[in-house]
């Protein structure tokens, strides 16, 4: 499963994965957690086609997104902290480094939704058979038709 993984690292690290219709599949969050540890965390749920973090990245989210050869996303302005609850409030996400790692997640997701919807769109017409795979080339900046062809995973 491709992911886009939000990420709050500092003394308490988090992350969250969306898939990417944009839905929470897994997070969790650790004091004192390393670079290995979420690595593994969430290799075990899938690959990350985007990393996410709520601010200019640190050196950790830096490496987890090398680790996974993912894009890496931030937002050009501050989320800020009523945004954050109001974004993470209906998904019952009370700790406050989750909810920062979902924050900058579904932030990604926004900026690429229309990209991701427009490819579901066509490979759905196309009777394309990995969905999930062919929206992951198009985070990667393939055009449609290299997505929905072999050149894609040829150039990989």
């Amino acid at each position: 499963m491709h992911l886009i993984v939000g990420l709050d690292t500092g003394k308490t690290s988090a992350f969250v994965c969306l898939n990417l219709d944009g839905h929470m599949v897994q997070a969790g969050h650790k004091t004192f957690a390393g670079v290995e540890w979420l690595i593994d965390a969430i290799g075990r749920t899938g690959v990350p086609s985007i990393i996410a973090c709520d601010k200019e990245p640190n050196e950790v989210a830096r490496k987890v997104c090398a680790a996974f050869n993912a894009k890496l996303f931030y937002p050009q302005k501050m989320i800020s902290i009523e945004e954050k609850r109001n974004l993470a409030k209906p998904h019952g996400i009370k700790n406050q480094h989750e909810r920062d790692a979902y924050s900058a997640a579904i932030k990604a997701y926004n900026a690429h939704a229309n990209k991701l919807n427009q490819a579901e769109h066509v490979a759905r017409a196309m009777n394309a058979n990995d969905i999930d795979a062919i929206k992951a080339k198009i985070i990667e900046k393939y055009s449609m038709d290299e997505a929905l062809s072999n050149k894609a995973a040829n150039r990989r």
